[in-house]
């Protein structure tokens, strides 16, 4: 093992057409397992707005994959990385990560100024890295987990740039969406959801989200159905029950892939699964006020596997 001092690096208004400050605080280990981790601060709307960048290898190499995790209201800095299980499972693809922090401890879920406000801070974001030479522009990911998921599915919803795929955990599209959401082009999908969500309903209703405000969404069919039109599907969907691993977790999951389509559109159904990630947590199968945790797959795998053949 050897030592490494803090790398600081300042991109200038000429490189990143705006201030953004971005410290790496390497860690003393082997260079196969060596992590960078930092904040990125960048102004947005007249405002400073920060993200974590979490990266695998160095900034001075060619454009990468970036992973962009919009989470929920709970879990913050190390702790929200480690419970989502991302970083191992990207080591070795080089991909960026990037957790965008908002504002006001969670993702504004319905329309007006402030949905307007995040909007517009994930799209800077991109133009900064891409500007940057730091992403790929073609291989731009989007994860969102419960609210989270709400506001990924607003931004692929608004027809603004293009996401390589999209990633949707424990989130469903806000109603006032599901009528004027037209995604432009095809855009390769994945949810995760429990049918048994007491958060946030799987088949539609009033969701009564952690910061207090009750959102009227569309159902999880809906919103996968809203983009498998988008992506020309057709022909119904086909459905693959996954191996009981823990068959003490009272749920089962499944593979509900739509037929036909130009790009992948699927729905990972977690039959009596609750408002939590599957195989995340160490309290699989064991009943809380969020439900029941599948312990038969890995979300953060779900999403990686789903991610590597569209680039990631």
């Amino acid at each position: 093992m050897h030592s490494r001092k803090f790398a600081f690096l300042m991109l200038t208004a000429g490189s990143l057409a705006g201030a953004c400050w971005l410290s790496l605080a390497i860690t003393g280990m082997p260079s196969a397992a060596l992590a960078a981790a930092g904040r990125v601060t960048i102004m947005s709307g007249g405002i400073p707005r920060t993200a974590i960048l979490v990266e695998h290898r160095r900034l001075k190499q060619a454009r990468r994959p970036v992973v962009i995790i919009l989470r929920g209201g709970r879990p913050k800095g190390a702790r929200l990385r480690r419970s989502y299980g991302f970083e191992e499972l990207t080591r070795s693809s080089g991909a960026v990560l990037v957790y965008p922090l908002p504002l006001s401890g969670h993702w504004e879920d319905a329309p007006g100024p402030e949905a307007n406000r995040d909007s517009a801070f994930i799209h800077d974001l991109i133009a900064k890295f891409a500007a940057g030479e730091i992403a790929d522009p073609k291989k731009i990911f989007l994860v969102g987990i419960t609210t989270g998921g709400m506001m990924a599915l607003r931004l692929a919803c608004e027809q603004k740039g293009g996401f390589a795929g999209l990633a949707v955990l424990g989130a469903s599209l806000p109603s006032d969406l599901a009528d004027s959401c037209k995604p432009s082009r095809p855009l390769p999908l994945m949810i995760i959801a429990g049918t048994a969500d007491p958060v946030v309903p799987f088949h539609g209703g009033q969701a009564n989200l952690p910061h207090g405000k009750v959102v009227e969404l569309a159902s999880v069919e809906t919103t996968l159905g809203i983009f498998g039109k988008a992506a020309g599907c057709s022909g119904g969907m086909t459905t693959t029950l996954f191996p009981d691993k823990d068959t003490k977790d009272g749920t089962r999951a499944y593979l509900d892939k739509l037929n036909n389509c130009a790009v992948p559109v699927e729905l990972v159904r977690i039959e009596g699964g609750g408002h939590v990630l599957p195989g995340l947590s160490s309290e699989a199968g064991q009943g809380s006020e969020q439900g029941l945790t599948n312990g038969d797959v890995n979300s953060a795998k779900l999403v990686w596997d789903f991610f590597r053949p569209l680039g990631g």
